[in-house]
Formats: C-alpha cells, sequence, structure tokens
C-alpha cells in the first residue's frame, strides 16, 4: 500500500544510511510515509536549498537530518523551511557524535532544531518524534503511535516476566 510521503529523511552522505535506515523502520511500522535523500549542506549546497524549500508543497509535514561532524545539515535545512526539524548527530568523527550532538542542539534563537540522541537510538526516536507532530492533526496517526508504544510497554512488561521467572524460587538457576 501506498502512502502519501510525510517525511523527508536527509542524509548528508550515502555513510549515514545504516543509521538512519531506523528512522524509516519506525515510520513503517507507524504507516507514515517518507522518502530518504543525500544532500550535504557543504558539497551540494544547492540540493539541500532545494530539497528544504520544496518540502511543504510537496505535503512534507517534517524533515529528519543525519549529521556528523560539524553537522550543519539540519541547522542548514532548518534555516530555510518553515517544517519542523529533527537532527539526528552521527558518530562519524573520533569525538564519537558528541561534536554532531553539541553542533545540533546549539542553534542560534529563532532556528530551533529538535536534537535527539547520537546514532540509531536518536535515528528511531526522531521516526517517533516525527510521527508525534504529524499526530497533532492525524487522528489515525495518534491512533498507531498509542498502539505502536503499548506494543513497547508489552515488550518491556515480557522481559520483566522473564526476569521474575528466572529468579523465582525453583526457577532455573541463577547465573
Amino acid at each position: 500500500m501506498s502512502r502519501p510521503v510525510r517525511v523527508g529523511i536527509v542524509l548528508g552522505s550515502d555513510s549515514d544510511l545504516d543509521v538512519m535506515l531506523e528512522a524509516v523502520k519506525v515510520l513503517d511500522a507507524l504507516e507514515v510515509g517518507s522518502e530518504v535523500i543525500v544532500a550535504s549542506a557543504h558539497r551540494t549546497p544547492e540540493r539541500a536549498r532545494a530539497y528544504a524549500q520544496s518540502a511543504p508543497g510537496r505535503g512534507l509535514g517534517v524533515l529528519i537530518a543525519g549529521a556528523g561532524g560539524a553537522a550543519a545539515l539540519p541547522g542548514f535545512l532548518a534555516a530555510l523551511t518553515p517544517l519542523p526539524v529533527i537532527g539526528v548527530p552521527l558518530a562519524a568523527t573520533p569525538l564519537a557524535g558528541l561534536d554532531a550532538l553539541l553542533a545540533i542542539a546549539q542553534m542560534p534563537k529563532g532556528v530551533p532544531v529538535a536534537t535527539v540522541a547520537i546514532g540509531s537510538w536518536g535515528a528511531a526516536n526522531a521516526g517517533i518524534l516525527a510521527a508525534q507532530i504529524l499526530a497533532t492533526g492525524d487522528p489515525a496517526l495518534a491512533t498507531r503511535l498509542a498502539a505502536y508504544r503499548a506494543r513497547l510497554a508489552d515488550e518491556v512488561d515480557e522481559r520483566a516476566r522473564k526476569v521474575a521467572d528466572r529468579l523465582a524460587p525453583g526457577g532455573p538457576a541463577r547465573a
């Protein structure tokens, strides 16, 4: 089933794809259409500019940008579009993503970028956050999001049961 594209995911480099696919997986699970492009703020600024400026007119509601090192891409996009932008810091340098986290989080007043955790956890959370933003005006998505969160809670409950069973008297030997 084809869904309208509502979230744009922008990679500064194709080397960011494996991490950023975590956002795609979450959005797919929530039945939110997304697209992924490569557009560098430094190496292909006109491509990044054209993408950011055309996004609202193409029906996108949120942009997610993965960036490492100088991590200019999320802020560059945010400066060019009225859409919410979520920045995912990537561990692309010897600083393990801390440089990217600080660069994305320290945007100047008036050009906000929502910032999530470094790496794959951050990419997954960016997908959830994008869905939460869209769900404010989409009751069906809000319902899917609530069910998704309930599934996450069920997974924790199942793990808790396994731990309790393992530690119960007469249960398997404690390690």
